[in-house]
């Protein structure tokens, strides 16, 4: 679970990357220890879904597309916009660009889903570990997480223990 520590509003290219691997790390972890995947992480699949395309559509932060926003401003489909025409909402960009947009976001959850999946290898101990605990406990606040793993990081100042 991610703590929302304050209102934000700007984040790093690399801030959103480290949310994509916290949202798949619930899957990762299954497929690791079950060797399968189930359906619990449907939600956080479709919320890393949306930062991906979030990040290539909305932020430029594509390295294949480049410094480019493909989604234009919503406005509601019958207010007139400058030019007297309503929004219809269509794309404008050729099929050729939507297509490498959907590969794009593909590329950046997959590429999030494998630094996941090597973290989660290489810490399977301290994997099997909370695994043991959450079983036991079902919740875990975050002082018990650090204790738990050897963790001695300070909370930020004003962050809730969740």
């Amino acid at each position: 679970m991610q703590l929302p520590t304050e209102d934000r509003y700007l984040l790093t290219r690399s801030e959103l990357l480290d949310r994509l691997a916290v949202l798949l790390g619930g899957r990762a972890a299954e497929a690791l220890v079950y060797g399968e995947v189930s359906t619990g992480a449907q939600n956080d699949l479709q919320r890393a879904a949306d930062i991906a395309r979030r990040m290539v559509k909305e932020y430029g932060m594509s390295e294949r597309l480049g410094t480019v926003a493909y989604e234009s401003e919503r406005r509601p489909l019958f207010l007139p916009t400058g030019n007297g025409v309503g929004n219809l909402g269509g794309k404008e960009y050729s099929e050729e660009t939507a297509r490498e947009i959907d590969q794009e976001i593909k590329r950046i959850v997959d590429e999030s889903e494998g630094r996941v999946h090597q973290l989660l290898t290489r810490e399977r101990d301290r994997l099997s570990v909370v695994a043991a605990r959450l079983l036991e406990k079902e919740v875990l606040d975050c002082d018990k997480l650090r204790t738990l793993l050897g963790t001695r990081e300070a909370l930020p100042p004003g962050a809730s223990h969740g």
